[in-house]
């Protein structure tokens, strides 16, 4: 097989390493997310060195775990990784991927709502998950709208508990994102009340600590590529990778294989308009009050980890 440059340099560095000397890398799994698909795509064969996955339910308590040191890296949207940051997390983002989709992340309504326009969110309840790129979203709608957090009343749950609430009227609009967006829109009937195609990066960065840089970068540098290829293959298999999906999630298999059809996956490269784009997250909750100082968030960021990687595309955003 022939081996790219990436690849190339991957295998050299390993060559000179015994897979037994290799210290095993703990990767924090949202929702069995990133190990379903790397384990569909054939990327979890021939890993010279050991994985140790561990489940969260959602991105504040993986947030957490990577700043207490207990996971090497993990999978979050901006606005948990900046609360990660704010919690004085040592954290660097060694890979981003860009989510091109249809409902990646929004805001729904119930089916005879009467709500239209985000401006008729005023004085309503909005059910998402504090410090989730949901929250982010409903901030961002707020302020397209001339409104602010203090014209509505957010409800803070996680996503299983939001449904519910939604659907029996409490909340009157959910801010989150897929599969939970397909999932309402269908078996619901919820209502798109606003995309965050255009107000939000919709990125996914791979945050790994400061020591896990230090002492794993082998590891890190291979898994980092695995991720890469693995999203590249979900955008030709989205059958394949839906039916993983499906297994673990317990949801309608047509929730996920409209997920995996209506979504790109792209790999971007870690450059000064990502790193000013999350800046401007950091700054928006702090204007909000949910952080307490400034965050420079450019220490977040490890550009050294684009050189190691397949041709990216810039940020879009």
């Amino acid at each position: 097989m022939r081996l790219t440059l990436p690849l190339l340099l991957i295998t050299l560095a390993f060559g000179t390493t015994h897979a037994a000397d290799l210290q095993p890398l703990r990767v924090a799994n949202q929702k069995s997310t990133i190990k379903a698909l790397l384990e569909v795509s054939g990327e979890l064969k021939d890993v010279p060195y050991d994985i140790q996955f561990s489940e969260f339910p959602a991105a504040a308590p993986l947030g957490e775990a990577l700043n207490a040191g207990a996971v090497d890296i993990g999978a979050l949207g901006d606005a948990p990784y900046v609360f990660a940051l704010g919690a004085g997390a040592s954290l660097k983002v060694v890979s981003i991927i860009h989510a091109e989709g249809r409902n990646t992340t929004a805001i729904l309504v119930p089916k005879n709502s009467p709500i239209k326009a985000v401006s008729d969110l005023k004085g309503k309840r909005i059910v998402t998950t504090r410090g989730s790129i949901g929250h982010y979203l409903a901030i961002k709608a707020l302020r397209s709208a001339g409104l602010s957090t203090a014209d509505v009343e957010f409800v803070f749950l996680l996503p299983s508990e939001s449904r519910l609430v939604l659907d029996n009227g409490t909340a009157d609009a959910w801010s989150t994102w897929d599969p939970f967006t397909t999932v309402v829109t269908a078996q619901s009937q919820a209502k798109v009340l606003v995309s965050g195609s255009n107000l939000l990066s919709n990125h996914l960065y791979l945050a790994a600590t400061s020591q896990a840089i230090a002492d794993k970068r082998q590891q890190l540098d291979d898994f980092v590529a695995r991720v890469d290829r693995a999203y590249r293959w979900s955008n030709d298999h989205p059958d394949e990778y839906a039916a993983a999906q499906a297994k673990i999630t317990g949801l309608p298999l047509e929730v996920h294989l409209a997920v995996a059809n209506a979504t790109h996956m792209q790999p971007v490269v870690i450059d000064d308009a990502v790193v000013s784009g999350l800046q401007t997250t950091a700054d928006i909750y702090q204007e909000e009050g949910l952080l307490t100082r400034h965050i420079d968030v450019s220490q977040g960021f490890d550009k050294s980890f684009n050189t190691l990687r397949a041709p990216l595309t810039q940020a879009s955003r």
